[in-house]
């Protein structure tokens, strides 16, 4: 009897699936119809599981967010106090991008994008388009049909507090306008989202920092636009300037040592920092990472202020006269590069290996102080 009954309850489910499965069927089909194929599908059949990225320029920072690059249609927030390095970070991007064939859009809200030095920089500046909007609608939507033509990789917004609503620009200079720009901000987002996503562009918007007034405990800083950037935002970059570069000659100022935080990231565990060098006129100090990275892993052999690579191959005292030598060098700091790659990758690089793939010998004169 209880046999008999089991049967029947295995027999009604089965009935209860083929039901289920045959109204899914029919729900999907109508969609299909009305919305276009691909409009309801398995996670697993999209074609991409892998997530497509422009590189940051900064191999300590593609480290850091854990992707190798900004991903792909999504949004990036870069905030950080003045001159801490935030168009700069923008910039470097955006030359990345166009050393993939990229188009890059710069919405210069602040009207300061100094040319010369976004070409310093390595950005194209022949193809680089720029607008330098009157309002902040005016940015927006120009952001709304860059990203709408699917024609644009990459377009970067300096800055979300310049984007003033038209309403501000129209008032008296002493008006008040409540939340007016943190509207503009959650209307304009909800808009961008789904076409960013749909066309694989990524946004990067650099935004200002500001205080709360009356706040006791925790941290006083905000962003200005509202609250609807960082919901939208895939990554949050926090840049902020930690301590002065000298020129050990004259103790002049050459650049600044950065630290950049991962304070929001979706696609790799957050909180990762990378901190890098800053030099004025040049940006991001590429040697300098491959230099920390290489003694990082090995690859280069540190030994109190000198510096040795491949048995003597490259070697030289002191930091910065090794970023010099490799600076002259660039297929031995390309080589580095590899290696040090293949030893992140977990590959075993023996001493013998180093050897074969040495060739010629590269040193900067030592200096006798003894005078």
């Amino acid at each position: 009897m209880a046999e008999k009954k089991a049967r029947k309850v295995a027999a009604e489910q089965v009935t209860d699936t083929k039901k289920r499965e045959a109204a899914l069927a029919a729900a999907l089909k109508t969609i299909e119809k009305n919305y276009g194929k691909g409009s309801v599908m398995k996670l697993g059949e999209k074609t991409e599981m892998n997530i497509e990225v422009i590189p940051t320029g900064s191999i300590l920072l593609d480290a850091a967010l854990g992707v190798e690059g900004y991903p792909k249609g999504r949004i990036i927030e870069i905030f950080g106090p003045e001159s801490s390095g935030k168009t700069t970070v923008a910039l470097h991007a955006a030359a990345e991008a166009q050393k993939l064939g990229q188009t890059v859009a710069f919405i210069d809200a602040e009207h300061a994008l100094d040319p010369v030095y976004a070409k310093n920089l390595g950005v194209n500046i022949d193809e680089l388009l720029l607008s330098q909007p009157d309002t902040g609608e005016q940015g927006l939507e120009i952001a709304d049909a860059l990203v709408s033509s699917g024609a644009v990789g990459l377009i970067v917004v300096d800055s979300v507090a310049a984007l003033v609503p038209r309403a501000e620009i129209d008032g008296e200079m002493g008006d008040a306008h409540v939340g007016l720009q943190a509207r503009l901000m959650s209307q304009a987002l909800r808009k961008l989202s789904g076409s960013v996503n749909k066309t694989k562009t990524v946004i990067i918007f650099i935004n200002q920092i500001r205080e709360k007034v009356g706040v006791m405990f925790g941290s006083p800083e905000t962003t200005p636009g509202g609250r609807a950037l960082k919901f939208y935002s895939t990554i949050r970059l926090d840049v902020r300037r930690a301590e002065q570069i000298k020129n050990p000659k004259d103790s002049s100022v050459i650049g600044n040592v950065t630290k950049i935080k991962v304070v929001k990231n979706k696609v790799a565990p957050p909180f990762k920092l990378a901190q890098v060098e800053l030099m004025y006129g040049q940006g991001i100090s590429r040697t300098s990472e491959v230099i920390d990275l290489g003694v990082e892993t090995d690859v280069i052999k540190k030994s109190g202020a000198w510096y040795d690579y491949n048995h003597q191959d490259l070697k030289a005292q002191g930091k910065e006269a090794m970023k010099k030598l490799l600076s002259d060098n660039p297929d031995k700091m390309k080589e580095i590069e590899d290696k040090i790659k293949r030893k992140q990758a977990g590959e075993d690089i023996s001493d013998e290996e180093i050897l074969e793939e040495s060739f010629g010998t590269a040193r900067l004169p030592i200096e006798d102080d003894s005078e």
